[in-house]
């Protein structure tokens, strides 16, 4: 059986996936949907966590410091 990429994971070339090899190919699939589900914010190296907890005012700057527009998030 092949993986999402194929034979890529086919390390030993035997041309079946075996444990190990799957859970590589599965590995490397989640890693680059991951990436997709990122907010602007987590882009921008902010943790939307952390900005909840911040007074307006350092929010603000904040959000302004990363290139972001303040007025476009609501905390």
């Amino acid at each position: 059986m092949n993986g999402f990429f194929g034979n890529m994971f086919d390390f030993n070339h035997d041309g079946k996936l075996d444990g190990f090899e799957r859970a590589a190919d599965f590995a490397m699939f989640t890693s680059l949907m991951g990436d997709e589900e990122k907010t602007e914010l987590e882009m921008s190296g902010l943790d939307p966590d952390e900005l909840e907890f911040m007074d307006a005012d350092e929010r603000r700057e904040a959000l302004e410091d990363a290139g972001l527009d303040p007025d476009d998030y609501d905390f």
